[in-house]
């Protein structure tokens, strides 16, 4: 899983493998993600690598950019399992943002403009945790608890 970060201008990416290779990455990495639906894109797929790590998405912000037309943007999200798609966002100018304390999501997810034509700029969190080293810390814990 690559994401892509821009920096003064210029976007380089990182993978989760470059973080976890790090000394100060424990068990649990935390990454900026984010994504532009318009244009020809209107739909953004966000899936983790298929490995033993837990990986949740929390979607932060959702904003219309400033080239957007004064019309209906509609935002939807559906897992990769193919349920039907849950609308998330409503976005126009007069409400050209919204933000979320907590909408954890678990990879895949697909979130697509149903509605206008964008861009649309989603920001978020995606957080890996290694559940077997969780496991066996709060047992220890558990353990030190009970001695």
């Amino acid at each position: 899983m690559k994401t892509c970060f821009v920096e003064n201008d210029s976007m380089f990416s990182v993978g989760l493998s470059d973080l976890s290779s790090s000394s100060s990455v424990s068990d649990k990495a935390c990454v900026v993600w984010g994504c532009v639906l318009g244009g020809s894109e209107t739909t953004a797929v966000f899936k983790a690598d298929d490995d033993l790590l837990e990986n949740q998405l929390f979607i932060k912000t959702i904003c219309l950019g400033e080239e957007a037309g004064d019309e209906m943007h509609v935002v939807t999200v559906c897992d990769g399992v193919g349920s039907k798609p849950l609308p998330i966002a409503t976005l126009r100018h007069c409400m050209p943002m919204i933000s979320f304390s907590s909408l954890e999501l678990t990879p895949p997810v697909t979130f697509k403009l149903c509605t206008g034509k964008g861009p649309v700029y989603i920001s978020g969190q995606h957080i890996t945790l290694n559940p077997i080293e969780m496991t066996a810390d709060e047992d220890e814990d558990e353990e030190k608890e009970e001695g």
